[in-house]
């Protein structure tokens, strides 16, 4: 049997007539740059999510970036991120010109530890950020409330979390910004790069909306130094439609999930995710711990079963900051699970035999 790690293939012969209904609406009305369909996408993908405003972008790194400098992140602030996480993360705080300043992970849940972020405000600080990954929500509320506590900016990298929820309120929508990515692969997909920015503040969302098209809120007016950070009308259209499916797909997430847990049970090499109390986590990821991860891939891969890796190497550990001086172990728990962790495969495409025949192998495997 084969089992991919992912299967867009399938999910687009699923849906293949609304979705060429679509584009060809988009290729009739010549809008591709931005225009009505995006503008309908912002709209709906906002009360999906329970927020006021939405501005798509071209990416979820834009999302980021452009949520940095709407908040006047620059040069000389530093922003608190996870060590654990996509690079996409701090590396938007650099492009704001600001510096990253890490720390480590939950031991159970993966995200940010809030009982180590007080000891990393100084001075300089002017932003949490906290990142919902692999899907699961991190502990916004405790989060939240050392932000208003040190009277910090408090932004939500949703990138992972689309229509996840902490305590029955939407992810991103906890901090003052949530900013999303809709890369290919994540729960909500475009057919390309794309991205955007929640959030209930209308003098952010005006902000916004000027810094994606060259600091520009009407043509050849530029009141800031932006990006062209447009959304394509072909990419809101897509998702749009997706739109409509997402609360189903990540239903059957939650359900593979679930059989993921009642298959692995036992397998005293296995470590399951676990969801914290309140959450409503949407398995963007499936990632479990286990030892001897290298040779478990290549016996996976043998046996037809594709796997992946998020992430192998910490933020902090990247060459990329080497010039922040941090050295192994400084963050115990990320650098721990990095060599640890591995995502099985996961899509509401995947059927529960094939979850049956990952599990099967993975028990074979440990004998």
């Amino acid at each position: 049997m084969k089992v991919n790690f992912l299967d867009l293939k399938s999910q687009y012969l699923s849906i293949k007539p609304e979705i060429d209904g679509a584009i060809q609406n988009v290729l009739d009305k010549t809008a591709f740059a931005a225009g009505p369909f995006v503008k309908e996408f912002e709209e709906n993908f906002a009360k999906a999510q329970g927020a006021k405003y939405c501005v798509g972008v071209n990416s979820g790194t834009a999302a980021l970036h452009i949520a940095f400098m709407a908040a006047d992140i620059k040069h000389g602030d530093e922003v608190i991120v996870p060590a654990n996480t996509f690079f996409a993360t701090p590396e938007a705080v650099s492009l704001s010109g600001a510096t990253p300043v890490f720390v480590d992970n939950e031991n159970l849940f993966y995200n940010i530890d809030p009982l180590k972020i007080e000891d990393a405000i100084t001075a300089k600080t002017k932003a949490i950020v906290a990142v919902n990954l692999y899907g699961q929500p991190a502990q916004l509320d405790i989060v939240k409330a050392i932000a208003d506590k040190h009277k910090l900016l408090f932004i939500e990298d949703c990138a992972q979390s689309h229509l996840a929820t902490y305590h029955g309120k939407p992810t991103g929508t906890y901090g003052i910004m949530g900013c999303f990515s809709f890369y290919p692969g994540k729960n909500l997909g475009a057919y390309g790069e794309g991205g955007a920015v929640i959030t209930d503040d209308e003098l952010l969302y005006k902000k916004m909306m000027a810094l994606r098209d060259h600091g520009s809120s009407r043509k050849y007016f530029h009141d800031y130094i932006g990006h062209n950070y447009r959304l394509e009308g072909i990419q809101g259209a897509v998702l749009n439609v997706k739109l409509k499916h997402l609360p189903a797909w990540t239903e059957t997430r939650r359900k593979n999930a679930g059989y993921y847990k009642q298959y692995l049970a036992g397998i005293k090499d296995v470590i399951v995710p676990q969801e914290i109390e309140g959450a409503y986590s949407v398995y963007h990821l499936f990632v479990v711990r286990v030892p001897r991860r290298e040779e478990l891939a290549q016996f996976l891969q043998e046996n037809g079963i594709y796997t992946g890796i998020h992430y192998p190497i910490p933020c902090h550990r990247q060459k990329a900051y080497d010039f922040l001086g941090y050295a192994e172990g400084s963050f115990p728990v990320a650098e721990k699970y990095a060599k640890e962790i591995i995502s099985l495969p996961m899509s509401e495409q995947l059927k529960e035999e094939e979850i049956q025949y990952v599990c099967g192998k993975i028990r074979e495997f440990y004998g």
